[in-house]
């Protein structure tokens, strides 16, 4: 079973408004449409007798060393797909050895989700009006043994996701925030004919966050800071000058901003304005190891993935996440060994062919 066969099998296993809510996009859909179909425009170049026998596809990533390029991206609200939620996610990457980015907005807290695996861990961070939860947050991650923040900067406001609105998504008693437990309302308010999460986000995230949030958190914890949401060259600039240790181009997966370009065609930009001085992933419409493949060859480090796993965590909790990352790795296995490539180094812009116009 692939990837898009493990999301035709999960809709039928999810409620309409659970699935809407990972699946769609925002307003139209044209970014979600983009970032889907923007990976089949570009095509293999493929050499020939060298040597496909061995094919290494681990990674060297701020201090990690890990069998995959592949991530699982940061979720929210996993129990809307399996009763265990992050705890299952966190299962299948301690069995499969890759590197999980748990959420602030997890049903689980952070504490519980690393408690449930020996692999690596990064903590998402969103950034509340009340800087004194997310101080809390980051200290609390720093126990739990994480190793770097990765700091959402695309939502100043929350994308039209019409609908959302139309469903009045909220959790409904089906998990609550868990890192919130206690501090403030961790169930969504809710509104008929509202979505709870748009209220919450506007009433708790900071809108007014700039580049000094990164020396911000590097005061709180030293720790490496990922800047996530990086969508135009110049910001890839910026968030070196900022001294980001990393940086994730992504338009948080065609749910915010409608219309923007997709991440794979923006990611050669983007890694050129770096000049190699920090790592830089890329996350977006990758289904298949191809795509992973593709994205290496445009000058990413890693990738990251987020709803391939969520189709396999509904399905199969933790052994259907660990499917999803076997399926990936084992495409990009087969696809550098038909490349003729033996490591992640040797994938590059002479694998890819020029893209053309008008065939």
């Amino acid at each position: 079973m692939n990837v898009a066969e493990c999301q035709a099998a999960a809709r039928h296993r999810l409620s309409e408004d659970v699935y809407e809510y990972y699946a769609r996009g925002a307003e139209d859909a044209v970014t979600l449409q983009g970032i889907e179909g923007a990976y089949s425009r570009l095509h293999f170049r493929p050499r020939v007798l060298r040597d496909g026998q061995k094919v290494d596809t681990s990674c060297h990533l701020l201090g990690l060393d890990l069998p995959s390029p592949v991530i699982l991206a940061p979720t929210a609200f996993q129990k809307l797909c399996h009763p265990e939620g992050e705890i299952e996610t966190a299962r299948a990457v301690g069995r499969e050895g890759h590197l999980m980015v748990a959420s602030t907005l997890a049903t689980t807290s952070i504490e519980d989700i690393a408690g449930a695996t020996e692999a690596p861990l990064w903590l998402q961070l969103y950034v509340f009006r009340d800087r004194t939860l997310t101080e809390g947050l980051v200290r609390r991650a720093v126990a739990a043994g994480c190793r770097a923040i990765c700091l959402t900067v695309d939502v100043p406001v929350q994308g039209n996701r019409e609908h959302d609105v139309r469903n009045s998504f909220g959790l409904d008693g089906r998990g609550e925030m868990a890192n919130f437990a206690g501090l403030l309302q961790s169930q969504m308010p809710e509104a008929e004919g509202e979505s709870g999460l748009n209220a919450f986000i506007h009433d708790q995230f900071d809108p007014s966050l700039a580049w000094d949030a990164v020396s911000w958190l590097k005061g709180l914890a030293d720790l490496p800071v990922v800047v996530k949401g990086i969508q135009h060259p110049a910001d890839g600039e910026q968030a070196v000058e900022a001294g980001a240790d990393a940086i994730v181009v992504s338009n948080h997966g065609g749910r915010q901003l409608d219309g923007a370009e997709p991440t794979i065609r923006l990611l050669p930009d983007v890694v050129a304005a770096v000049k190699g001085r920090i790592p830089v992933l890329v996350d977006g419409g990758i289904r298949r190891g191809s795509d992973v493949a593709k994205a290496l060859c445009l000058g990413a480090d890693a990738v990251l993935i987020g709803r391939p796993y969520l189709w396999g965590l509904t399905l199969g909790g933790a052994e259907g996440v660990a499917h999803v990352l076997r399926i990936l790795d084992g495409e990009l296995e087969r696809v550098m060994a038909l490349l003729g490539t033996k490591t992640l180094e040797e994938l590059g812009p002479e694998c890819l062919a020029p893209v053309r116009t008008g065939w």
